[in-house]
């Protein structure tokens, strides 16, 4: 009778984890709906929506449900090292602003938010 060692099934193989996911942290999502609500209260924006994808993650406004975003903020990690992680793209996809630190990045915002309010 031959003896067979259970533990030596399924070595040879892996398991095909689901992909990891870039997330904005509770701190990084806390700065951007602190401007995203005064953009409401100001009336310029409407609504938003996040997308988590396998390489960066992604927070649209919109002024309209129907509408292509206005904004983009994203946070690419691989970028982090380069140009920083954090960048806020336009309508038609160009960077209006990049850099390392979220805050800092989000006072791209601090202007129109002073138009809005005048």
């Amino acid at each position: 009778m031959n003896v067979i060692d259970a533990s030596a099934f399924g070595q040879g193989r892996k398991e095909s984890a689901a992909p990891e996911r870039v997330a904005f942290h509770r701190t990084e999502l806390s700065v951007i709906l602190d401007i995203y609500g005064r953009m409401v209260a100001a009336g310029e924006w409407k609504d938003y929506s996040i997308d988590f994808l396998p390489d960066r993650a992604v927070f649209s406004v919109f002024r309209r449900k129907t509408e292509h975003p206005l904004f983009r903020i994203e946070k690419d990690p691989k970028r982090a090292q380069k140009q920083g992680a954090y960048a806020i793209l336009g309508a038609d996809g160009r960077v209006l602003k990049r850099g390392h630190d979220l805050r800092i990045v989000m006072r791209f915002f601090n202007a129109m938010l002073l138009k809005a309010v005048d």
